[in-house]
């Protein structure tokens, strides 16, 4: 009788699977020049787009070629506004249910991601490296109730050197075509920090 021998199975962490299979959670893979918009697109998509169907407000910041911000009205459910009392463990990425990937899968990509939750005139913030926390949670006063915004700097070693967010994006470029309910997509500011800059220097 043939014999068989069979590999030990190994379960592949989150940010290992993100990285090794980008075009599952971005639609294209590593060394495609449109990755960095990709995530871009998903993270915005996704805090735009709330549970019960209805559109958020957002806005998008983009800080230099392979970073970016996006602010949104997200409010954390009950269970989740529990993880955001003292003595919570592990990252505040962990406030999104799995059904809100994109910022977990943008994080896995990144060499720093700063978050800030306000919830109830207070604030949260944490950074960041992959998906690992690099220090604990700091708390701030907030004037608005309910915010969530999430900087991304995107790993170059990964993205590539000649690699970079489009420039002159629309509202309706990161919105997309997936929300078919909506006939009117919403608009929400973009704000390219790269152009200031390139306008600045030009006068």
């Amino acid at each position: 009788m043939e014999r068989f021998t069979v590999e030990p199975l190994r379960v592949v962490d989150f940010v290992e699977h993100v990285r090794r299979r980008p075009k599952m959670y971005f639609l294209v893979e590593q060394g495609s020049p449109e990755l960095p918009t990709e995530v871009l697109r998903a993270v915005a998509w996704d805090a735009l787009h709330r549970r019960d169907g209805r559109h958020g407000q957002i806005s998008v910041e983009i800080g230099s070629d392979l970073s970016f911000t996006v602010e949104s009205d997200q409010r954390p459910s009950s269970d989740e506004r529990e993880r955001l009392l003292p003595g919570f463990f592990g990252s505040l990425l962990d406030m999104f249910d799995m059904q809100r990937w994109a910022p977990s899968a943008a994080a896995a990509l990144s060499v720093r991601t700063v978050i800030e939750v306000w919830l109830d005139g207070h604030g949260y913030r944490q950074e960041l490296a992959g998906m690992d926390p690099t220090g604990s949670q700091e708390e701030f006063s907030v004037s608005k109730p309910f915010r969530t915004r999430v900087t991304f700097h995107l790993d170059p070693s990964f993205c590539g050197p000649h690699e970079a967010i489009a420039w002159a994006l629309r509202s309706e470029e990161l919105h997309g075509e997936a929300c078919k309910e909506h006939p009117s997509p919403p608009t929400f500011p973009i704000h390219d920090l790269r152009s200031e800059a390139e306008k600045s220097v030009s006068e």
